[in-house]
């Protein structure tokens, strides 16, 4: 019984000690909060690692931002450093190209007897041989050759030339009677030049070139400006000039009116800067090119033409002949027609003195030696021919006697006017020819210029023409020439410029480049069968009239 009611005591205390409100139990929601609070520190955790995520993501920005800036300023001071190399070595190159130009400039004239040849990679190899190996005739062959061709050839040169002068001495007389002393161009007395002047010409028929320089009526005169004095001129327009039609009494600092003498500082009002440039007149409408002072080439060709018309029609009476234009773009190209069908051409070239030099302006000559067309019609070209006759006059006098100077250009002028027959003209003329004999006799001895020297100084001038026409480079023997003869009287302009190549063309027209070299090897070829027929048998020349001749 006592156990039984001490068991039921045991559980009443029991019951009352776990009762929820005697004791309430603190953590009896832990299981519900927990998973909240999992939630929670997931959310958190995830947030964390995002936030994570974004940091490192922001430090390797800043770190690759940070390399990127170090490489730039790494590559900078690298360019730096190269551009300071490549400075130094450009200046380098350059005081380099400097000397060796200079040293060109020394050596370019001296004379090459084995003649070696540029390189040139659209020509055939010359296999180390000059001419390429193709010899000229002999010494015996040669000399005979000159004496019974070219030598009797140019017999007649002295009365042809007499004719000519006496005929053109009556024309200019009877132009000059025609003409206004107060309005019209006053014609001077002609100079004879080229090669019948200058005792080489071979081509038949024999041709006269005579220059007729003509001056404006007062109170003009002609103002000449060369483009080679120039600091800056383009190349193709280093032998060409202009003329510029002014008063006599026009200055800087005066008026056309002639009313005033001002100032530097002042200005006329009553004319402008274009009415003292161009004053307006007869002469300038005549031969200036529009709406400019310079004269223009194809006015005065114009007024020369008819010139001569008018004073051929004033004594065609007085001769058994006609009078005829050859050429209708050439001014002054004319033709002696006889009755017996015979023909005799000479060349009357307008031109204007270079103040008073022998340097002449002409509108063009008939074989142009430039081989350029002029950029303008007031550009004019720079003939140096009077220069030239006294060059080779003064320079006979100081070789032997019978020097075979002029016998080595004949011979060439030859062989060159039999192979343009042949396969037609090229880019190579006479003029070409006489520069290069004009190159040699500056570098050369005048012992080495003996009549008994004739096959090697010719075989010296084809040398030298290979050369040149290899290196597409020929200069002018007096445009930019330091080494020419003081002794000429070249004006110090035209000895300071910058060298005229005559070759240039060549550079721009690779399709006359390759002809002419061509015909110049194809005439090396054909040499020596020409002169050993010429030698045995001299063909007469039977010329004709060209059908396209306007008569006078």
């Amino acid at each position: 019984m006592a156990l039984g009611l001490f068991r039921v005591c045991l559980v009443v205390v029991t019951a009352i000690i776990n009762h929820p409100l005697l004791f309430p139990r603190e953590n009896a929601t832990v299981p519900e909060n927990e998973e909240e609070i999992i939630r929670k520190m997931q959310a958190h955790q995830e947030k964390l690692q995002l936030e994570q995520l974004r940091l490192e993501e922001e430090v390797a920005r800043m770190a690759a931002e940070k390399e990127a800036l170090e490489r730039v300023a790494e590559e900078g001071q690298q360019q730096n450093e190269s551009r300071t190399a490549w400075d130094l070595w450009s200046t380098l190159c350059m005081i380099l190209f400097l000397v060796i130009e200079v040293w060109r400039q020394d050596h370019q004239d001296a004379p090459s007897p084995e003649c070696p040849g540029g390189d040139e990679d659209e020509l055939p190899s010359l296999e180390g041989a000059p001419l390429r190996g193709l010899s000229l005739a002999n010494k015996g062959t040669l000399d005979h050759f000159y004496e019974r061709c070219i030598r009797g050839a140019t017999a007649d040169a002295a009365r042809t030339r007499e004719f000519v002068e006496g005929f053109v001495d009556d024309l200019l007389e009877a132009l000059r009677s025609l003409c206004n002393r107060d309005t019209d161009m006053e014609v001077e007395d002609f100079i004879g030049v080229d090669s019948m002047y200058e005792n080489w010409q071979v081509d038949r028929p024999l041709l006269c070139d005579l220059f007729v320089p003509f001056m404006p009526p007062e109170p003009y005169h002609f103002h000449a400006e060369l483009c080679c004095s120039r600091r800056s001129v383009p190349l193709g327009r280093q032998g060409y000039g202009q003329i510029k039609v002014v008063r006599a009494n026009e200055d800087s600092l005066g008026c056309i009116c002639d009313k005033t003498k001002l100032g530097e500082d002042m200005l006329c009002l009553l004319h402008g800067k274009n009415r003292l440039e161009r004053p307006g007149g007869e002469v300038e409408t005549l031969l200036c090119a529009r709406d400019s002072p310079y004269l223009d080439t194809l006015q005065v060709m114009k007024w020369f033409q008819t010139a001569l018309t008018r004073a051929w029609h004033r004594i065609a009476h007085k001769y058994e002949f006609d009078l005829a234009f050859g050429q209708l773009d050439t001014p002054g190209s004319l033709k002696i027609r006889f009755r017996s069908g015979k023909f005799m051409p000479f060349n009357l070239i307008p031109v204007i003195q270079c103040d008073d030099s022998d340097l002449y302006f002409v509108s063009h000559l008939p074989r142009e030696p430039s081989g350029e067309a002029p950029a303008s019609s007031t550009d004019w070209l720079l003939s140096f021919a009077v220069y030239e006759r006294h060059f080779l006059r003064m320079t006979s006098k100081a070789l032997p006697e019978g020097a075979c100077h002029l016998s080595c250009l004949q011979i060439a002028s030859f062989l060159l006017s039999k192979q343009s027959r042949l396969t037609g003209p090229s880019g190579l003329s006479n003029y070409h020819l006489k520069t290069a004999l004009l190159h040699l006799l500056v570098s050369r001895r005048p012992a080495d210029w003996e009549a008994g020297q004739l096959d090697a100084r010719l075989h010296e001038l084809l040398c030298f023409l290979e050369k040149s026409l290899l290196e597409k480079k020929l200069h002018h023997f007096f445009i930019g020439n330091r080494k020419a003869p003081n002794a000429v009287g070249l004006p110090e302009a035209v000895r300071r410029a910058e060298p005229l190549n005559l070759f240039r063309p060549f550079v721009l027209q690779r399709s006359l480049y390759r002809k002419t070299v061509d015909s110049f090897y194809e005439m090396l070829k054909n040499a020596p069968v020409l002169i050993s027929e010429y030698s045995l048998h001299i063909p007469s020349d039977h010329t004709g009239l060209p059908p396209k001749a306007v008569v006078l």
